[in-house]
């Protein structure tokens, strides 16, 4: 290799290094607040130029859900970004914080300026997976999932349409890099080894179909994951004191109104293994096939050549974990 090669390979290096992670963010907002700090954290990754959001969908289905994933949105001076909410989908009820979306100043004006003022008027999310996916490079998608498996079960069974004549798994193949989900649990829990997870067993049958559908690597990140590295109270009090109304503050204290404490934050340590796999924040499990029985329990098998495995943490990445958590979802919007 000659010296203008080895110059032209290292600089497609650094460029490919440099490259933004493309997500696709899927989560029942409103079911947890954890979600809409997850949001935050992704928003403050990109203003770093870590990732690029293509687009947000739903999986809870109250039309609040994605008007205050809008108002997080424009809120984080993203106010474009599309939105797609689940139709016929599982926990109709209002969320504890999606009515912030609603709030109102003294003088009639939005708290939290947003135009998507109902999910109602949101793309069906499924045709807006199809329609972002075929707008991607091949193999260029990361998809996080925080929420239930509605949407990316549906997405597996989805017809050629006007987007792509590709069915939904080659779809799938053709333009997903890697898939990141919160989801099940693989360590024991409080004594327990068959913690019933609640993204898995609100909607059972389509969990089932994806994990028994999904044909490309993914990575699992557990309920204990999100219980080690819990979020310090302190920050939540203190952090977004930067404004006057923050959603991520109002929110989480009209989800959590009780006495203050350290609480877990699941869906963000699914955020951070999609944008840094590599920068040993966690380690991975033995390759294996995950199950989902009929109660919800998720059950992992080792196969050498499986395509599933989950997050794991030592005392050392917990911390680590826990406070790049805390810079990534506090840190305040691009001016």
């Amino acid at each position: 290799m000659n010296i203008r090669t080895a110059l032209a390979f290292t600089l497609t290096m650094i460029v490919a290094q440099a490259e933004p992670v493309r997500i696709i963010f899927d989560t029942d907002m409103g079911n947890d607040i954890d979600d809409a700090m997850a949001l935050a954290m992704i928003h403050n990754l990109e203003k770093r130029g870590a990732c690029k959001l293509l687009a947000v969908t739903s999986t809870k289905d109250h039309p609040k859900s994605a008007s205050f994933i809008d108002a997080l949105n424009t809120f984080y001076r993203r106010p474009n970004i599309p939105i797609g909410a689940v139709r016929n989908g599982v926990t109709p009820k209002l969320g504890k914080y999606n009515g912030l979306a609603d709030k109102l100043h003294p003088d009639g004006s939005l708290v939290y300026p947003h135009d998507l003022r109902s999910g109602e008027n949101a793309p069906e999310a499924v045709t807006l997976l199809r329609k972002t996916l075929s707008n991607q490079p091949d193999k260029s998608v990361a998809i996080v999932q925080v929420g239930f498996f509605t949407n990316l079960s549906r997405l597996l069974k989805s017809k050629p349409d006007q987007y792509s004549n590709l069915a939904g798994p080659e779809l799938v193949a053709k333009k997903v890099k890697s898939l990141v989900i919160m989801a099940g649990a693989f360590q024991t829990i409080r004594d327990k080894t068959r913690h019933l997870e609640y993204n898995v067993k609100m909607d059972i049958p389509s969990a089932q179909e994806f994990a028994k559908d999904w044909t490309a690597p993914l990575i699992w990140s557990g309920f204990e994951i999100g219980i080690a590295a819990a979020y310090p109270w302190q920050s939540i009090m203190e952090d977004y004191n930067y404004v006057e109304n923050h959603p991520i503050k109002e929110g989480y204290l009209d989800y959590v109104p009780q006495h203050p404490h350290d609480r877990p934050t699941w869906d963000l340590t699914a955020v951070l293994a999609a944008v840094y796999p590599n920068r040993g924040y966690f380690d991975l499990s033995a390759p294996g096939t995950v199950t989902i029985e009929d109660d919800g329990a998720t059950r992992f098998d080792l196969q050498k050549n499986g395509l599933h495995r989950f997050l794991k943490m030592d005392a050392r990445q917990i911390e680590r974990v826990r406070e790049a958590c805390v810079q990534l979802s506090s840190e305040p919007p691009q001016r």
